[in-house]
C-alpha cells in the first residue's frame, strides 16, 4: 500500500480523517482570511497559468495527502480573486461570516445526504427550523413549502416549475403525465428589466422567450403596461415580479402588480435573489410592501445573508405544488408518511444540507442582527453614492434605495477606463455594465464585512483613480 493510498484502507485500519490533514487545512484558510480585508482584490494569474502550475499530467502514482494540500493551496493563490473583501462590488456576491464557514465545514465532516426527512433527521430539522425563520422573517405566508436549491437560478426554477404545472392543472393539463406538447401554451411574462436567469429558468422549463412589460426609469415593471400584455392573450400565466433591480435596486410595485396578474389568473412569482431581504428590516419594509400576495418567491442566502455558496432558497405558497412538480418515488427510498421530504422541493434528489450555515447565521444574528446587517449595507451604498457624486464629472444614475450604486463619467470610454483603473488598483472592484444604452460602473454592496468606513475608503478610492486618469498618470 502506497502512502498516497492509506486514506482508502478498511475494516480495523478505516479512520475518517486525518486530524494532521485538517489542521493543515485549518492553517491555510486562515491565512488567506487573515490576508482578504487589505489583499489585492483582482486575480494575478490566469486560468491556463494555473492550471500548467498545478500540473496538466494525471501523475501514475499518488503523492501524500499533505503535499496535495500544499500544491493545491501555493499553485491556484494566484487565480484567487478576493471576492470576500469589503471592498468587492464587483456582482452581488457578499462573503462568508464566520459562523456560516464554521456550520459548512460540519456539513461536509457529517456528509449526510439530505434528500429524506426519515434518513437524516438532524440536520432535515435544522432545515425545516431555518425555513420557519426566513418565512416569518420576510412576512411570507407561514404555510409556504422552502426548498433550499444550489443558487438564485435553480430555486427559481422550483419555483416555475411549481407555477408552470399548477397553472396548466387549472387548464385542464397534467403536464406531468403528458408533457408540453399538445397543451395550452403558458403565458411567460416578465418585466422590460428583470434578471436574465428568469428567461434561463423559464428556458429549461419549456417556457420560451417571456413577453416583457415595460419597466419605469429605474426598472420597475409599470402594472399599466402589464396589465396590457396580459390581455392581449389568454389561458394559463405566469408573470415575474422582481425583489431589487440589479441596477438600480429598485422594487417592483408588489401591491398592484400582484393585483393585475391575479385579475388574470396569473400565478406570480418573485425573484428577490438579493431584494427580497429588504422584508426583514423595519426600515427598508416599505420596499417590499404587498410581497406576500405573490405564489414564489426566490432569493439566495449566499448574497445578503453572507452563506457560502450554494444555497438558493425557493418558496412556495401552495406546498402541494411544489411537491407535484419535483417530487419522485422509489421504492427503495424511505420516504416520509409525515410532512415533505427535502428532495420535493427541489431538482435533486441526493444533496448536502446546504440549509444548515442559513440556521447558523440567523441563530447568530437574531431577528435584529439580520435587520442590522441589511440596514448597514444599505447605508454603506448611500455613503459611496453620496461620496462619488461630489467627484468631478462622476454621475449617480439610480435612485439609491437598497444596495445598488451605478455611476458613469461623461462618455462610455471614460467610465470603462474608470472601471480598468480600478481593476489595476486593486483596492476596490466594481464591474462594468450597461444601463439605459450606457457603461456604468456598478457598485453592489453584498459584505457582511462592509461598513461605513469600507465605503469611505472606496470613495476616496474612486477619487484616486480619477484623479489618475485624468492626469493620464
Amino acid at each position: 500500500m502506497t502512502q498516497a493510498s492509506t486514506g482508502a484502507a478498511t475494516g480495523a485500519s478505516f479512520r475518517p480523517h486525518d486530524p494532521a490533514l485538517l489542521d493543515l487545512a485549518r492553517r491555510h484558510a486562515a491565512e488567506w482570511l487573515d490576508a482578504l480585508p487589505e489583499r489585492s482584490i483582482p486575480p494575478r494569474a490566469s486560468v491556463d497559468e494555473v492550471g500548467d502550475a498545478l500540473g496538466r499530467e494525471l501523475p501514475e502514482h499518488g503523492e501524500p495527502a499533505a503535499e496535495v494540500i500544499d500544491r493545491l493551496v501555493e499553485r491556484i493563490e494566484p487565480g484567487l480573486m478576493a471576492m470576500g473583501s469589503p471592498r468587492f462590488f464587483g456582482w452581488v456576491i457578499g462573503g462568508t461570516q464566520p459562523v456560516a464557514l464554521a456550520a459548512d465545514w460540519l456539513v461536509s465532516a457529517w456528509d449526510q445526504n439530505n434528500g429524506l426527512r426519515n434518513v437524516t433527521p438532524g440536520t432535515v430539522a435544522v432545515e425545516e427550523v431555518a425555513a420557519d425563520w426566513i418565512l416569518d422573517l420576510l412576512g411570507l405566508p407561514p404555510e409556504s413549502e422552502v426548498g433550499f436549491a444550489t443558487g438564485a437560478t435553480t430555486a427559481q426554477f422550483a419555483c416555475l416549475a411549481a407555477a408552470r404545472d399548477e397553472v396548466l392543472r387549472r387548464a385542464g393539463w397534467d403536464v406531468a403525465r403528458d408533457g408540453l406538447a399538445g397543451g395550452p401554451r403558458v403565458r411567460f411574462v416578465v418585466g422590460a428589466e428583470r434578471h436574465a436567469t428568469i428567461d434561463l429558468a423559464g428556458r429549461y422549463l419549456g417556457l420560451g422567450i417571456p413577453a416583457a412589460a415595460a419597466s419605469d426609469d429605474q426598472g420597475r415593471i409599470r402594472p399599466d403596461a402589464l396589465r396590457e400584455v396580459l390581455a392581449a392573450g389568454e389561458g394559463p400565466a405566469i408573470v415575474c415580479l422582481q425583489a431589487g433591480n440589479i441596477h438600480s435596486g429598485g422594487f417592483d410595485p408588489f401591491e398592484e402588480a400582484c393585483r393585475v396578474a391575479h385579475e388574470a389568473g396569473a400565478w406570480v412569482h418573485v425573484d428577490g435573489a438579493f431584494g427580497l431581504w429588504a422584508a426583514a428590516s423595519p426600515r427598508l419594509r416599505h420596499l417590499t410592501a404587498g410581497l406576500a400576495d405573490a405564489d414564489s418567491w426566490s432569493t439566495d442566502a449566499h448574497k445578503t445573508l453572507n452563506v457560502p455558496y450554494d444555497c438558493g432558497i425557493a418558496m412556495v405558497r401552495d406546498g402541494a405544488a411544489m411537491r407535484h412538480a419535483l417530487t419522485m418515488h422509489a421504492s427503495y427510498l424511505q420516504a416520509t408518511a409525515i410532512g415533505a421530504d427535502p428532495h420535493e422541493k427541489v431538482a435533486e434528489l441526493s444533496r448536502r444540507a446546504r440549509g444548515v450555515p442559513t440556521w447558523a447565521v440567523l441563530r447568530h444574528l437574531g431577528r435584529d442582527g439580520v435587520a442590522e446587517l441589511i440596514d448597514r449595507l444599505a447605508e454603506s451604498a448611500r455613503i459611496i453614492a453620496e461620496g462619488v457624486a461630489r467627484l468631478p464629472a462622476v454621475t449617480v444614475l439610480n435612485d439609491v434605495v437598497f444596495t445598488q450604486v451605478c455611476i458613469a463619467l461623461e462618455d462610455d470610454a471614460a467610465t470603462e477606463a474608470l472601471s480598468a483603473r480600478l481593476w489595476a488598483d486593486g483596492e476596490v472592484l466594481a464591474m462594468t455594465s450597461r444601463w439605459h444604452d450606457r457603461a456604468v460602473v456598478r457598485f453592489s454592496v453584498s459584505n457582511w464585512g462592509t461598513d461605513a468606513a469600507q465605503a469611505r475608503r472606496t470613495v476616496a478610492a474612486v477619487e484616486r483613480a480619477l484623479a489618475g486618469l485624468r492626469s493620464g498618470g
